[in-house]
C-alpha cells in the first residue's frame, strides 16, 4: 500500500506537523528524508530496510559513503545530501555554544560534541578552545586512533593552546564500544593534561566521553 493511501494521520509528513518531530519513530523520520522508495517500495519501508540493514538509525547515519551506495536506492546524491543535513545540525549546535558560556550552557556543549564526534568508527580526542570569558574560539580534532596517555601528547596539545590563544579548554574523545565510563587510562591521560596546561595558566573545566547518546563528565565524576 502506498502511503498516500494511509490513514493521514499515520503518514510521517503529516504526523509530523501535527504531532512535531519527537513523535515519528526513526524510520518515519528517515523516509522523510528519503522521500521516496524504490520500486515496489515505499520510503517508510525503504527506510525500515536501511533500519535493518545497518543496525541502527546512528550506525546508517555513521556508515561510509562505499556502504551507504551500496544499498539499493542509494546513490551518491542522497550521501551528499545526508552528510550535508548533518553537517547543517552541527553547525547549530556549534553557533548555540559559540554564543553562550560554554559553562553556563552545559546542555548545548553536549549537543555540540555528541553531534561532533558520535558517528566516528575509531577513537577521536578533540578539544574546545575557549577565551577567558569561557566563549567557543574553536573545536578541532587533535588525535584519532587508540586514545590513552602514549598517543595523546601533551606538548601538541599545548602547543594548539597557544595557537589558539586559548584561556581554557574542555576536552573530549569518543568510546565506539558504546560504554561512557572513563578508563584509567581516560584519568591518567586527563591528570597530564591538566599538569601541562597549568604551566601555561590554562585551565582544563572539563573532559567528556562520548559513547553512542550519552555523554559523561569527567569534572562532575570529580575526576579532573
Amino acid at each position: 500500500m502506498s502511503i498516500k493511501d494511509w490513514p493521514e494521520d499515520e503518514r510521517p509528513r503529516e504526523k509530523l506537523l501535527k504531532f512535531g518531530s519527537q513523535s515519528l519513530s526513526d524510520a518515519e523520520l528517515l523516509a522523510i528524508f528519503l522521500r521516496v522508495g524504490t520500486r515496489g517500495q515505499s520510503a517508510i519501508e525503504l527506510a525500515r530496510a536501511l533500519i535493518r540493514h545497518f543496525g541502527s538509525l546512528r550506525q546508517l547515519i555513521g556508515a561510509s559513503q562505499k556502504q551507504f551506495c551500496a544499498h539499493p536506492g542509494m546513490g551518491p546524491a542522497k550521501y551528499t545530501q545526508l552528510q550535508a543535513t548533518l553537517e547543517m545540525s552541527k553547525r547549530c549546535f556549534h553557533h548555540e555554544i559559540q554564543e553562550s558560556d560554554a559553562l553556563t550552557s552545559p546542555e548545548a556543549t553536549r549537543n555540540f560534541l555528541r553531534s561532533a564526534i558520535i558517528h566516528k568508527k575509531q577513537e577521536v580526542f578533540g578539544c574546545l578552545f575557549l577565551n577567558n570569558q569561557h566563549q567557543v574560539l574553536k573545536f578541532e580534532e587533535l588525535f584519532q586512533g587508540t586514545i590513552d596517555s602514549a598517543s595523546v601528547y601533551p606538548r601538541e596539545v599545548v602547543g594548539k593552546v597557544i595557537e589558539n590563544n586559548a584561556a581554557a579548554v574542555i576536552f573530549c574523545h569518543n568510546h565506539p564500544s558504546g560504554s561512557a565510563k572513563p578508563s584509567q587510562a581516560d584519568i591518567e591521560l586527563t591528570r597530564r593534561l591538566v599538569k601541562a596546561l597549568e604551566l601555561i595558566d590554562v585551565r582544563v573545566l572539563d573532559h567528556m566521553i562520548v559513547a553512542g547518546s550519552l555523554v559523561v563528565s569527567m569534572a562532575e565524576l570529580g575526576l579532573l
